[in-house]
C-alpha cells in the first residue's frame, strides 16, 4: 500500500495544446509515413541486437538490474561511440560531474558529451529544449523528482509521473531517451510495474556481479523482438561482446566424468549451446534434498519423477542437484532431456560421452517431445564439434536438407531409449 499525496499542479506549469501544436494534431494514419525512420547505432552489435537494430527516434528505453551490473558503464560505452557523431545529453541524480569524468577516463571515453547533474525533472526538460540534444540518458529515475508533488524522489508516484514528464518531452521532439532504473529486493525494477507500461522497450541486465559475464535480455520492445539477448563480459575497461556465447559457456569443461551433458537452447533466432551439471548421492537424511541453479526447481522435481516412475531409477533415495555453468538461466522446456540424461549419469556413475548434445521435451508419460528449430540447433552443435545428437523421434523425422550431415542424428521416443543411446 502506497501514500499518494494529490497536489494542485501550479498554473505556470500546465500546458495548452493548441491546434498549431504538430504533435497533438490527429492525422490519418493513412498519411503518416514511415520511410524516415532512423535508428542511431549503438557500436554495441549485442545491444543493437537487442533494441532490434538501433535506437529509434522519441523511443523511451529502460535499462534495468542489480547494482553494480553494468548499466551506467554500458551507457558511457555507448556515448564514446555516439557521442562523436551526435550530440548526447548525460543526466546524472547520484554521482557529481568529477565522479562521471573519472568513471570516464578509466574507461576511455574521450567523446565531448554534455554533463548534467540535476534531479528536477521540470529543469531537466528545459535544458533538453535549448540545447536539443540527439540523445538522452537519464541515471537514474529513482533520483528525479517533479516540485509539484510532496512525495519523496523514488516514490512510486514520483517516478510514474518524472517518467510521463520525460516521455511527453521525448515523443513531442523525437529525441530518444535511455532510462537507468533500479531493481528491488524481488529483482524487479522499483516502481513496481509502472515504467514498463509507460516506456517502449525494457531491458534487464542477468547474471551474477561475482561473475565476469552479463546477460542483456529484452523483456518488452515496441520496435523489435523480445527474444533476443546480448552476452558481455566485464572487464576492468568495461563491457566486452562475446560474439560466440557458447564457446565461452562449455570452457573449462570436464571431460570423461559423470553427471554433465550439454543441452542446445534458443534465445531468439541464435542458437547457445549450455552445460548442464547433475549430482546425485545417497542421502543421509530421512526426506532428500533437492536444489538446482540455473534451471527452474519445479521442472527438476518433475523430471525425478518421472524418472523414478517411468524409467525405474531410484531417485527417492538421493540428494539431487543441478547447476548450469556460467551463470546462465535456462528456460526453454527443450533442455529436459539433457537434464534428465545428466541425472541418470551422476546416479549410475556412467559417463556420457564428450562429443554428445541432447535436446528434447519431456512429458508426464516419459515421452520425448518434438521442439522447434531443431534445424539451427543441430547445425551449432555441428559447428563446435559434437558428433552425436539425441533429438525426439518427431523431429528427426520431420528434418529439412538444411542439417549438416557430419553429425550423427538420434531420434528417441521415450527417456528410457534415450538413456540407452548414451549407454551404446
Amino acid at each position: 500500500m502506497n501514500e499518494e499525496l494529490v497536489s494542485t499542479v501550479a498554473k505556470s506549469a500546465e500546458k495548452k495544446h493548441t491546434s498549431n501544436n504538430p504533435y497533438s494534431a490527429p492525422l490519418k494514419l493513412s498519411g503518416i509515413t514511415t520511410t524516415d525512420e532512423f535508428r542511431y547505432k549503438t557500436g554495441i552489435g549485442e545491444l543493437d541486437n537487442v533494441l532490434g537494430g538501433g535506437i529509434v527516434k522519441g523511443s523511451l528505453v529502460l535499462i534495468g538490474g542489480d547494482p553494480g551490473i553494468g548499466k551506467s558503464t554500458i551507457l558511457l560505452q555507448v556515448c564514446q561511440n555516439l557521442g562523436k557523431s551526435i550530440n548526447i545529453l548525460y543526466v546524472s541524480g547520484e554521482e557529481s560531474r568529477r565522479q562521471l569524468k573519472l568513471r570516464a577516463d578509466r574507461l576511455g571515453v574521450d567523446s565531448d558529451i554534455l554533463i548534467m547533474t540535476e534531479t528536477d525533472v521540470e529543469i531537466i526538460c528545459e535544458q533538453i529544449k535549448t540545447y536539443s540534444p540527439e540523445l538522452v540518458i537519464i541515471d537514474s529515475i529513482q533520483t528525479m523528482n517533479l516540485t509539484q508533488l510532496s512525495s519523496s524522489p523514488g516514490s512510486v508516484t514520483q517516478v510514474r509521473e518524472c517518467t510521463n514528464y520525460i516521455m511527453r518531452v521525448a515523443k513531442a521532439l523525437e529525441i530518444p531517451v535511455i532510462i537507468v532504473g533500479h531493481v528491488n529486493k524481488d529483482g524487479a525494477i522499483a516502481g513496481p510495474k509502472v515504467l514498463e507500461h509507460i516506456v517502449d522497450a525494457v531491458l534487464y541486465f542477468e547474471g551474477d556481479k561475482q561473475l565476469t559475464y552479463r546477460i542483456l535480455r529484452a523483456v518488452k520492445n515496441r520496435f523489435g523482438s523480445t527474444n533476443e539477448i546480448g552476452v558481455f563480459e566485464m572487464t576492468y575497461k568495461g563491457l566486452n561482446e562475446v560474439i560466440n556465447p557458447s564457446l565461452m559457456l562449455l570452457t573449462g569443461r570436464p571431460m570423461g566424468v559423470s553427471g554433465t551433458c550439454v543441452a542446445c537452447t534458443m534465445e531468439g533466432s541464435r542458437p547457445i549451446l549450455a552445460e548442464i551439471q547433475a549430482l546425485a548421492v545417497n542421502s543421509g537424511y530421512g526426506t532428500p534434498r533437492r536444489m538446482s541453479t540455473g534451471f527452474d526447481y519445479n521442472r527438476m522435481n518433475m523430471l525425478l519423477a518421472v524418472l523414478e516412475k517411468k524409467g525405474g531409477y531410484n531417485f527417492g533415495g538421493a540428494d539431487s542437484y543441478i547447476n548450469v555453468v556460467g551463470g546462465f538461466k535456462l528456460d526453454e522446456r527443450a533442455v529436459d532431456l539433457c537434464a534428465a540424461l545428466a541425472l541418470v549419469s551422476s546416479l549410475k556413475d556412467i559417463p556420457i560421452p564428450d562429443d554428445v548434445i541432447a535436446f528434447g521435451e519431456i512429458g508426464l508419460a516419459g515421452e520425448i517431445r518434438s521442439v522447434s528449430q531443431a534445424e539451427k540447433r543441430i547445425n551449432e552443435a555441428a559447428r563446435l564439434g559434437f558428433k552425436k545428437c539425441i533429438l525426439p523421434y518427431y523431429n528427426l523425422k520431420n528434418l529439412s536438407a538444411e542439417v549438416n550431415s557430419s553429425i550423427q542424428l538420434i531420434g528417441v521416443r521415450s527417456v528410457y531409449q534415450a538413456v540407452k543411446a548414451i549407454s551404446t
